[in-house]
């Protein structure tokens, strides 16, 4: 596939920045749309998001950097350039969610209220962004034979053939699974009284962290702390703190 949408001069539009911005726009529209049914005020969620936005971008870059720190030491400057790739999606919700704490912090505004609102936008954009993998060659599986390949539909078979070899589509399948995530927050979200707060957002890190577990096992290009890799420690650790966050809010209730 070729990464590039188009050129203004020399200056090449990516389709990995398109397939964000429109993620980002999706996911604003349903924010939006969710804010009138839970009488939420979507104003604070614009905050918030122009807040969370630029930490993101910075905390994906910094956590693949740390990570893949011996590709950059030899020329420093090129970890700020992230149109050569490297942005990793759990250091961006890591830097996003500080960011929203610290920014809930200063106005003493209800933090988790507003994760349950945007719980289902910000797995919508991820489902979106995975594409822009896609079109940039990367974040696939291993090898797989053409018989495997042959089921996907012919586009999918092209964009998976890289240097003579089929591969797993791995960004498909956590797109798919991102999207059936998205369907289950919205119902959660719709379902829960006004004194679960923050049963959303936590029963995204479960679900999220879930499919990204047994994806991330299929991948070639992952992150590794010795042999173990990073996106599947992290999820686990996604699961636990997901899992006890909705604990605490039933026993909470419960008492």
């Amino acid at each position: 596939m070729n990464p590039t949408a188009f050129e203004i001069g020399s200056f090449e539009v990516r389709w990995y920045g398109i397939l964000i911005a429109c993620g980002v726009i999706l996911a604003m529209l349903l924010a939006s749309y969710n804010c009138k049914k839970k009488d939420v005020d979507f104003d604070t969620i614009l905050d918030v998001f122009f807040i969370a936005f630029p930490a993101a971008i910075i905390g994906a870059r910094m956590y693949y950097v740390i990570f893949e720190f011996e590709n950059y030491k030899d020329n420093l400057i090129d970890m700020f350039n992230i149109r050569k790739g490297g942005l990793a999606i759990h250091g961006g919700l890591i830097g996003a969610f500080l960011a929203i704490y610290i920014f809930a912090r200063i106005k003493k505004m209800n933090m988790l209220k507003y994760l349950d609102i945007a719980a289902p936008s910000i797995i919508l954009a991820q489902a979106v962004g995975r594409w822009g993998n896609f079109m940039n060659g990367e974040a696939h599986g291993g090898e797989v034979s053409y018989e495997f390949i042959s089921k996907f539909p012919t586009f999918i078979q092209k964009g998976m053939y890289i240097g003579g070899t089929y591969y797993h589509p791995t960004f498909l399948y956590e797109s798919s699974w991102n999207i059936i995530v998205c369907i289950i927050l919205l119902i959660i979200l719709y379902k829960k009284s006004n004194n679960d707060n923050g049963i959303v957002i936590a029963s995204y890190m479960i679900l999220y962290s879930l499919g990204r577990v047994f994806i991330e096992g299929l991948r070639t290009d992952s992150l590794m702390i010795g042999n173990m890799r990073v996106a599947q420690l992290i999820s686990i650790a996604g699961i636990i703190i997901g899992a006890s966050i909705i604990l605490i809010i039933k026993k909470k209730k419960i008492n």
